[in-house]
């Protein structure tokens, strides 16, 4: 998959936006979780970095991202593919949010 979801990107050369986009979210979720208390928000925060540089790094050495997995199962027939690097992105993404909305409840 040289593009993003459902192949977007991919006909308009974004391989490096690609590529400096991840880092530079990663950079700043780092800054931003450095000094968050508890387990959770650090932990899904590694997942998203984890993640998005690892999709960077493929992008970088071999152009593009293999999407490998795919949930078509039982009937139902899924167009879409992803790695395991996506799962960590959105599964940290929504732990970033319970996390971010623990901490509210809380102060």
């Amino acid at each position: 998959n040289t593009g993003i979801d459902f192949g977007l990107l991919s006909n308009y050369g974004g391989r490096w936006l690609l590529v400096v986009f991840p880092i530079a979210v990663s950079l700043g979720l780092t800054a931003w979780v450095r000094n968050k208390r508890g387990w959770l928000l650090p932990l899904a925060t590694g997942a998203v970095v984890g993640g998005a540089l690892g999709n960077a790094f493929d992008r970088v050495i071999y152009g593009a991202v293999v999407d490998y997995l795919n949930m078509s199962c039982c009937g139902i027939n899924n167009p879409y593919s992803f790695n395991v690097a996506d799962v960590l992105i959105t599964c940290g993404t929504v732990f970033i949010a319970i996390g971010i909305g623990r901490d509210r409840r809380e102060s």
